[in-house]
Protein backbone atom coordinates (compact mmCIF):
# COMPACT_ATOMS: atom_id res chain seq x y z
CA UNK A 1 0.00 0.00 0.00
CA UNK A 2 0.87 3.58 -0.84
CA UNK A 3 -0.68 5.21 1.82
CA UNK A 4 0.87 8.53 2.64
CA UNK A 5 4.18 8.07 0.66
CA UNK A 6 4.82 11.52 -1.64
CA UNK A 7 7.23 11.88 -4.48
CA UNK A 8 8.23 9.88 -7.86
CA UNK A 9 11.38 8.22 -7.77
CA UNK A 10 11.76 7.75 -11.17
CA UNK A 11 14.23 4.82 -10.94
CA UNK A 12 17.49 6.22 -9.27
CA UNK A 13 18.69 7.02 -5.60
CA UNK A 14 18.29 10.11 -4.32
CA UNK A 15 21.65 12.07 -5.36
CA UNK A 16 21.06 10.43 -9.40
CA UNK A 17 17.51 11.88 -8.81
CA UNK A 18 18.98 15.47 -7.11
CA UNK A 19 21.62 15.73 -9.89
CA UNK A 20 18.54 14.90 -12.64
CA UNK A 21 16.71 17.85 -11.24
CA UNK A 22 19.87 20.25 -11.43
CA UNK A 23 20.55 19.21 -14.80
CA UNK A 24 17.05 19.39 -16.47
CA UNK A 25 16.15 22.46 -14.71
CA UNK A 26 19.75 24.41 -15.96
CA UNK A 27 18.92 23.05 -19.63
CA UNK A 28 15.84 24.55 -19.17
CA UNK A 29 16.83 27.92 -17.82
CA UNK A 30 20.45 28.10 -20.58
CA UNK A 31 17.76 26.78 -24.07
CA UNK A 32 14.54 27.73 -22.65
CA UNK A 33 12.60 24.77 -23.52
CA UNK A 34 13.87 20.56 -23.07
CA UNK A 35 12.39 17.79 -24.76
CA UNK A 36 12.57 14.69 -21.86
CA UNK A 37 10.40 11.87 -21.13
CA UNK A 38 6.66 13.01 -19.47
CA UNK A 39 7.29 12.01 -15.98
CA UNK A 40 10.67 13.72 -15.76
CA UNK A 41 8.75 16.74 -16.98
CA UNK A 42 6.47 16.89 -14.25
CA UNK A 43 8.81 15.80 -11.62
CA UNK A 44 11.44 18.99 -12.37
CA UNK A 45 8.31 21.58 -13.02
CA UNK A 46 7.87 22.82 -9.54
CA UNK A 47 11.33 22.56 -9.00
CA UNK A 48 12.05 25.14 -11.90
CA UNK A 49 8.67 26.80 -10.82
CA UNK A 50 10.32 27.77 -7.22
CA UNK A 51 13.53 28.77 -8.37
CA UNK A 52 11.73 31.28 -10.90
CA UNK A 53 10.14 32.67 -7.93
CA UNK A 54 12.91 32.58 -5.86
CA UNK A 55 14.82 34.88 -8.36
CA UNK A 56 11.93 37.37 -8.69
CA UNK A 57 11.29 38.34 -4.73
CA UNK A 58 14.79 40.35 -4.71
CA UNK A 59 17.94 39.90 -6.18
CA UNK A 60 19.68 39.76 -2.86
CA UNK A 61 22.83 38.23 -2.28
CA UNK A 62 20.67 35.48 -0.36
CA UNK A 63 18.89 34.57 -3.05
CA UNK A 64 22.03 34.20 -5.38
CA UNK A 65 23.39 31.77 -3.14
CA UNK A 66 20.27 29.67 -2.45
CA UNK A 67 20.17 29.20 -6.28
CA UNK A 68 24.02 28.62 -6.94
CA UNK A 69 23.10 25.53 -5.03
CA UNK A 70 19.83 24.40 -6.91
CA UNK A 71 21.24 25.03 -10.40
CA UNK A 72 24.23 23.66 -11.82
CA UNK A 73 26.93 26.66 -12.23
CA UNK A 74 27.13 30.67 -12.03
CA UNK A 75 26.27 31.61 -15.70
CA UNK A 76 22.71 29.65 -15.42
CA UNK A 77 22.08 31.68 -12.40
CA UNK A 78 22.70 34.78 -13.69
CA UNK A 79 20.66 34.14 -16.73
CA UNK A 80 17.80 33.06 -14.93
CA UNK A 81 18.05 36.05 -12.44
CA UNK A 82 18.69 38.79 -15.30
CA UNK A 83 17.15 37.27 -18.49
CA UNK A 84 14.49 34.69 -17.30
CA UNK A 85 12.94 36.05 -14.23
CA UNK A 86 12.16 39.66 -15.28
CA UNK A 87 9.65 38.29 -17.98
CA UNK A 88 7.55 36.58 -15.07
CA UNK A 89 7.52 39.70 -12.90
CA UNK A 90 3.91 40.79 -13.08
CA UNK A 91 3.04 36.71 -13.26
CA UNK A 92 2.15 35.07 -9.81
CA UNK A 93 2.90 31.43 -10.98
CA UNK A 94 2.81 28.90 -13.78
CA UNK A 95 6.15 29.59 -15.36
CA UNK A 96 5.89 26.39 -17.44
CA UNK A 97 4.15 24.27 -19.78
CA UNK A 98 4.65 20.49 -20.75
CA UNK A 99 2.76 19.51 -24.05
CA UNK A 100 3.43 16.08 -25.74
CA UNK A 101 5.95 15.67 -28.28
CA UNK A 102 4.59 11.39 -29.05
CA UNK A 103 6.09 8.27 -28.46
CA UNK A 104 10.17 7.60 -28.39
CA UNK A 105 10.73 5.01 -30.96
CA UNK A 106 13.26 3.12 -28.67
CA UNK A 107 11.30 2.10 -25.89
CA UNK A 108 7.84 3.95 -26.82
CA UNK A 109 8.06 6.17 -23.65
CA UNK A 110 6.26 9.30 -23.79
CA UNK A 111 7.98 12.42 -24.62
CA UNK A 112 7.28 15.78 -23.46
CA UNK A 113 8.57 19.37 -24.46
CA UNK A 114 8.44 21.98 -21.05
CA UNK A 115 9.54 25.20 -21.52
CA UNK A 116 8.82 28.63 -20.12
CA UNK A 117 5.31 30.35 -21.05
CA UNK A 118 6.40 33.38 -22.91
CA UNK A 119 8.49 31.63 -25.68
CA UNK A 120 11.36 32.86 -23.95
CA UNK A 121 14.82 31.43 -24.62
CA UNK A 122 17.72 32.08 -22.70
CA UNK A 123 21.46 32.52 -23.80
CA UNK A 124 22.49 29.87 -26.34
Amino acid sequence: MRHRVKGKKLGRDASHRKALCRNLASSLIEHGEVVTTLAKAKYIRPYVEKLVTKANKKDTMNARRFLRTKLVNDAVVETLINEVAPKFKDRAGGYTRIVRVGNRSGDNSMLARISFVDGSKGKK
